[in-house]
């Protein structure tokens, strides 16, 4: 069955008045839904749905919904709730990578990945040799993109709770205060998210990280693995920042201030890495190693 994003609050950026609707687990089974606008493209649209179809709706709160269309007009539709699923598929391993925003299709691509690989937020940098610095007006509305794209990526893997993609900050004020962010996460991510961001899943990122790692350029001398890394992995919902440069790499002074904040060196092989695939292997690694 298709699966569709229930979001409880509208990423509309053009709409004053923010469009909200109740979290699906305040509703009982058999309540009648009003689908949202996107879904109703999608589902009704798009997808050419009938009255009578079934599908997944989740809302981010945990769990998913299997629903059935109850009513379709031609710019509204209604489901009713039919049963709910608790599994989330999220990993105990919480994980936020501080990445430096590149350009176009790989920055798309290094969202989608690592939402399909579970990371639970993503801090976006701008950085000395970074490609991209966005204009204060352009940061909503790509802000709001990237989101989606994570949104996309959750409805097509099966996970139900998206990450969390921050607004881009300095990497030298999140070198200062990797937590900076988190501090008023509602205020930091696309509309779309603020309602959902405060739920209790998202709560360890106001915490300090168990481990902080920076992906880095093979050195000699430098050593494969952290040592400390194996250690945390064990923990219960161990929590481990990452940090990724740009295409051209942090700078001297970056690197510097990413060692003081307690940031450890971690070459994965012998190769250099893109930007786009860094997270990918790095997050892939980290779930291989902590099963």
């Amino acid at each position: 069955m298709r699966r569709f994003f229930y979001a409880t609050s509208s990423d509309d950026i053009s709409n004053e008045a923010e469009t909200l609707y109740p979290p699906l687990s305040t509703l009982p089974i058999g309540t009648s839904v009003t689908l949202t606008e996107n879904i109703v493209h999608h589902w009704c649209r798009v997808l050419r749905a009938n009255i009578g179809d079934q599908g997944i709706l989740f809302d981010g709160f945990g769990g998913e919904y299997q629903v059935q269309l109850q009513t379709i007009s031609k710019k509204h539709a209604t489901a009713i709730l039919l049963a709910h699923v608790s599994d989330d598929r999220s990993n105990s391993l919480i994980t936020k990578i501080g990445l430096v925003v590149s350009r176009g299709e790989r920055m798309d691509y290094a969202i989608q990945k690592s939402t399909e690989l579970g990371v639970t937020a993503i801090q976006l940098l701008s950085s000395h040799h970074g490609e991209v610095n966005l204009k204060p007006a352009q940061v909503e509305k790509k802000l709001a993109h990237w989101q989606q794209v994570a949104i996309a990526a959750c409805e097509q893997c099966g996970l139900n709770r998206p990450p969390l993609i921050m607004a881009p900050v300095s990497i030298n004020d999140w070198l200062s205060n990797p937590n900076v962010s988190a501090l008023n996460i509602k205020t930091v991510v696309s509309p779309i998210m603020s309602s959902l961001s405060q739920d209790y899943y998202y709560q360890a990122l106001e915490q300090a990280a168990d481990l902080r790692l920076q992906l880095s350029v093979p050195a000699a001398g430098q050593p494969a693995m952290p040592e400390s890394l194996a250690h945390v992995l064990k923990q219960k919902n161990a929590y481990i920042q990452l940090l990724i440069g740009p295409e051209g790499g942090l700078s001297s002074e970056e690197c510097q201030q990413a060692s003081e904040a307690g940031f450890t060196p971690w070459q994965i092989g012998t190769r250099v890495l893109r930007t786009e695939t860094a997270p990918v292997v790095a997050l892939a690694t980290l779930h291989a190693l902590s099963y």
